[in-house]
């Protein structure tokens, strides 16, 4: 009976005061538990230590054209924590293979390291006599006119990046084109049976995440491109643990 008593002798001030401070703490704890995914990447105008986004997606290419072909990360025999990654420094990177099937891939990601992802995106290099044809793509405005034509062709609305269940969203301002740069390729590479030293123009769409917290985590992205030129999807979702 004291119990009944003294509940309905509360003052209505504090009874309302208490039920909001109940309702905010439930929609502090369901807001964090729903990160959005967008705070999780960098935005397009950051400088992640020191390079920008355009900076970065040169050293991407050059990480990419310089793996053998067994074990590359645009095929599906992809080892991510193979003895040829190639992974060093603070930016961890992940490219996506042709799709479907959209294959699932496990990396252990080291603890504070960035994640930068290769979305649709492609290249245009000197070592590639027949691509464009019969130019050679020697020359850097060459180059980067061949990147651009078939950059224009990357479906904005199928580019999709999910971590953790949660998307990132405006993907179309994280396109980048890219000055031109200088790779080494080994012999055969990704795109052709002779490699060597060469330049090339990049143009596409790129994520770069800030280092996630220690656990698993799951991210699942891809980007079609779809016209004249060239018709392709790609795909993967990774499955990380950080540690």
């Amino acid at each position: 009976m004291h119990n009944r008593l003294g509940s309905s002798l509360l003052h209505p001030a504090a009874t309302i005061t208490a039920a909001l401070a109940m309702m905010l703490t439930v929609m502090l704890a369901a807001a964090a538990s729903a990160r959005p995914a967008n705070s999780l990447v960098y935005p397009p105008t950051a400088h992640p230590f020191g390079n920008s986004y355009t900076e970065w997606s040169e050293e991407w290419w050059e990480w990419a054209l310089s793996l053998p072909v067994e074990g590359h990360p645009f095929t599906d025999s992809f080892v991510c924590n193979g003895a040829n990654n190639g992974q060093a420094g603070r930016v961890w990177f992940l490219g996506l293979s042709a799709s479907p099937p959209q294959l699932e891939r496990s990396c252990i990601i080291p603890a504070h390291t960035a994640i930068l992802i290769g979305l649709a995106n492609v290249e245009c290099s000197s070592l590639e006599p027949e691509f464009p044809d019969g130019t050679g793509g020697q020359t850097a405005a060459t180059q980067r006119e061949c990147a651009k034509a078939f950059a224009d062709e990357i479906v904005v609305s199928s580019l999709f990046c999910i971590v953790d269940g949660e998307p990132v969203e405006n993907i179309g301002s994280f396109r980048f084109p890219s000055s031109q740069f200088t790779f080494t390729a080994p012999t055969p590479w990704i795109f052709g049976a002779t490699g060597g030293t060469g330049t090339a123009v990049s143009d596409g769409f790129y994520l770069m995440f800030k280092p996630l917290s220690r656990g698993t985590h799951t991210l699942s992205c891809g980007g079609a491109f779809g016209g004249p030129l060239f018709q392709a999807e790609f795909a993967n979702t990774y499955h990380l643990t950080v540690e």
